[in-house]
């Protein structure tokens, strides 16, 4: 199993990426990346900046042929973050072509861009081998190194592949970061394992998607709801075969604008950096707002109590929700080159999420277990479920809840709303409980003029509960 069979099986055809730079034949790609792979040789891991364009692209395939974990690096961290990126991963290199970055990070640094070109590519290094050390977003301390394998990409890919129906003959379309799972392992890694055409479009934009010409959009929540927010870059996507969304919960209501603005209702699908993609609606099923499909060919799921004892199977009880399978990371890296294993129960990974699963098998995830999951007045409540309540009401843009201390209840269940239009706090409140069992309304709202998020477009709500 080759990470990057299409790469070099076809080579010699024109499957070409773009992205901000220019464009690359396959032929052209593999040239660069092979020159930029033989000054890789001896060095244990290597640091990309990874700027969105064909640099980084050509600097991440690079680490891969050479058989040399790669670590991107946010190109807009500031220098805490950067450092300790740098420091905790022991990366040897940084690939880079800004001199400023490479001034500051106290590594040498191998410049990408050059002219010489190999038509030479290294052996293909082993499946088990590391292939990414994939930082996470930090919410709950310093951001930790996943470490991801070979093996464990390629069966992600092979798996959304299936279930996507995705092919050589696609041309895929994002605009996402290069330093996640989303942007840089399915957008990128993707493209050049089934052999689809990739265009980056640089920033993701309504405008620059709508004049991409693409048959596959890779999208997260704010995306899309500023490509409805835009009719005319939303009808353009009409004639695109599949539209996929992650990375968040997507909005029902947004859902359902992409179902009336575009013709076709877009695929949901879930996961996390340590397991990369395990669940997903699938590009020829039902496709459900709110919902996340069913798990991917190599992958099991489970909820599991409190106590983490398994719950029956079709319950529409709300768990916590723990997978296995082929996916899963090897473990966290430690700056001695050495890694953490992944703390496993019976191959088990505990996602942190909760969720349910409907006796047909369908998954809703509900949200993390530290903020989605409110215990009020002896009841669960699932923030999601009040969230897509909120945003009904024609006035309100996004809405965020979290639970809150409460002497009496426990938690209290609180929104925070960003609204276009008049909505006082009472009337949200009446709206949510004529739709909601009453448990469910919010007890206080909060009209705020926007929400914390990080890169991937995620609510940070670690920063409401501060506020």
């Amino acid at each position: 199993m080759r990470l990057l069979g299409a790469l070099q099986d076809q080579a010699d055809l024109d499957r070409a990426v773009t992205a901000p730079g220019g464009v690359l034949s396959r032929h052209e790609l593999l040239g660069w990346a092979s020159a930029v792979a033989a000054d890789l040789a001896g060095v244990r891991i290597a640091a990309v900046h990874a700027v969105p364009g064909l640099p980084a692209v050509v600097a991440v395939t690079a680490g891969l042929l050479a058989g040399v974990p790669v670590v991107p690096v946010p190109p807009d961290a500031g220098e805490l973050e950067r450092s300790h990126v740098l420091r905790d991963s022991g990366a040897d290199v940084l690939l880079s072509d800004d001199p400023a970055v490479a001034g500051t990070s106290g590594l040498p640094v191998v410049p990408v861009s050059r002219r010489h070109r190999s038509g030479t590519p290294p052996g293909e290094a082993a499946a088990a081998g590391p292939a990414l050390v994939l930082y996470t977003s930090g919410t709950t301390g310093p951001p930790k190194g996943v470490v991801l394998s070979r093996a464990a990409i390629a069966a992600d890919l092979d798996a959304l592949a299936e279930a996507w129906e995705w092919t050589d003959g696609d041309t895929l379309v994002h605009g996402l970061p290069l330093y996640h799972v989303h942007g840089l392992v399915l957008g990128v890694l993707g493209a050049l394992r089934t052999g689809s055409r990739l265009v980056h479009t640089g920033r993701p934009t309504p405008q620059a998607y709508a004049a991409a010409g693409g048959t596959l959009y890779f999208g997260v929540p704010t995306v899309w709801s500023r490509v409805c927010a835009d009719p005319a870059a939303a009808r353009a996507l009409r004639g695109a075969r599949l539209l996929v969304s992650g990375s968040a919960a997507l909005p029902v209501p947004v859902f359902d604008d992409l179902v009336a603005l575009t013709g076709q209702a877009p695929v949901e699908r879930y996961g996390m950096t340590e397991t990369l993609i395990t669940v997903s609606a699938r590009a020829g099923g039902e496709r459900r707002a709110g919902h996340v499909g069913l798990p991917v060919t190599g992958v099991e799921t489970r909820l599991v109590d409190d106590a983490g004892a398994p719950l029956a199977a079709g319950t529409t009880a709300i768990g916590r929700l723990q997978v296995r399978g082929a996916t899963l990371f090897d473990g966290y890296v430690r700056s001695d080159g050495g890694v953490t294993p992944a703390p496993l129960t019976d191959g088990w990974y505990a996602t942190g999420d909760v969720a349910t699963i409907g006796p047909d098998g369908w998954h809703r995830i509900v949200g993390r277990a530290s903020t989605d999951l409110i215990k009020t007045g002896g009841y669960r409540v699932g923030a999601g479920e009040v969230e897509d309540a909120l945003l009904l009401h024609p006035a309100v843009r996004e809405a965020a809840v979290i639970g809150t201390p409460d002497p009496d209840l426990g938690e209290q269940i609180t929104a925070y709303v960003v609204a276009d239009g008049p909505a006082a706090p009472d009337e949200l409140v009446a709206f949510v409980a004529a739709r909601l069992a009453a448990h469910k309304r919010p007890r206080v709202v909060h009209l705020v003029p926007d929400l914390p998020r990080n890169a991937m477009g995620k609510v940070q709500k670690s920063r409401l509960k501060e506020s």
